[in-house]
């Protein structure tokens, strides 16, 4: 019996977590001389000014026992699968004894907020940007605008962000230079709480929009232009149905779906840009967790965090290819 469109999604969702927990486990143990947990203690060590390998060994074998690397390969991969199953990361190396999920779980928030926003933000304001760009009876002065949304285009996110500190932080000094809230301030559930958070987070928001709203804007400028001599476009001229329900309901909605596919697509790499800010602006975002991470040889909760990003992306474009057909009605998966 043939499966339906939304299990075979189902499925492939699941096989793309397999994948992405296989080569998470796999990967680490192709690096031949590399030993996560002797790397980690001797670092400790050097850090804490004991340059001395008396008792080294006996530690490293007490955290293999501990971290399950003394059982042989295939035991550990199916343990790690059922732990996987179980959203179970592991402990983290630096961080002993938290888990790395619940390190994912504190840093979250804040990478869901800006990221969130931002991506709302630039999507909303690039579409209808876009859309008025290319459309004919919008003012010819938004034409001009063409080179510097390219320019913003083709900057990086944090390129942006330092550009943003120098200017904003430094010289003019109306926003801090980093951070998630003011040293020494306690959180809470406060208005005023709140109003501190939104604060620190102007900059490191703006960076990501400033970017990404220049390539929303010239790829739905580029959709519209497609579709001005379309059959549905002309019919609905020829109605004589008001300018604003042609641009919305038959002009903007039709340049809508591959415009929803690019943001499907480069969830990746907002993720990674979001990261790399949050490393600038020192925002205690999953970027920064994972820079810390990767500082102290913690291999724990990057794989953690990598595993993580990878099953988060593919669960966002699931949700949105199910939406498909509420966009555009002429998308349908049935037979």
């Amino acid at each position: 019996m043939r499966l339906s469109y939304v299990a075979q999604r189902v499925l492939l969702l699941f096989a793309t977590m397999w994948m992405a927990a296989s080569v998470n486990f796999v990967l680490p143990r192709l690096a031949t001389g590399r030993d996560p947990i002797r790397e980690r203690i001797i670092a400790e060590s050097a850090r804490g000014g004991g340059a001395t390998n008396i008792g080294i060994n006996e530690m490293i074998a007490e955290y293999r026992v501990q971290f399950g690397l003394d059982e042989p390969l295939p035991k550990q991969y199916v343990t790690y699968l059922w732990n996987t199953l179980r959203f179970d990361l592991g402990k983290s190396l630096s961080n002993y004894p938290k888990t790395v999920i619940g390190l994912i779980t504190e840093a979250l928030p804040w990478t869901l907020g800006i990221v969130t926003f931002s991506t709302i933000t630039s999507f909303t304001l690039g579409t209808i940007f876009g859309a008025l760009i290319a459309w004919p009876r919008a003012p010819r002065v938004l034409s001009y605008t063409v080179p510097i949304l390219l320019t913003f285009s083709a900057v990086p996110f944090y390129i942006l962000g330092l550009i943003l500190i120098y200017f904003f932080a430094f010289q003019l000094k109306w926003f801090p230079i980093g951070g998630g809230y003011p040293i020494g301030t306690i959180p809470s559930f406060s208005l005023a709480f709140m109003g501190k958070l939104a604060y620190h987070a102007i900059l490191p928001s703006l960076s990501m929009i400033l970017a990404s709203t220049g390539g929303w804007a010239l790829g739905m400028r580029g959709m519209m232009v497609t579709i001005q001599g379309e059959d549905y476009m002309n019919y609905a001229e020829a109605k004589g149905l008001p300018d604003s329900r042609i641009f919305f309901g038959y002009a903007v909605r039709n340049a809508m779906l591959p415009q929803t596919t690019g943001l499907a697509l480069s969830l990746g790499y907002l993720v990674a840009g979001a990261g790399l800010v949050e490393v600038v602006f020192g925002y205690p975002g999953i970027g920064s967790l994972l820079g810390d991470a990767i500082s102290k040889f913690d291999y724990t909760t990057i794989y953690g965090i990598v595993f993580f990003l990878i099953v988060s992306l593919g669960v966002v474009l699931f949700i949105i290819d199910l939406l498909y057909p509420l966009i555009d009605p002429r998308i349908t998966y049935e037979q």
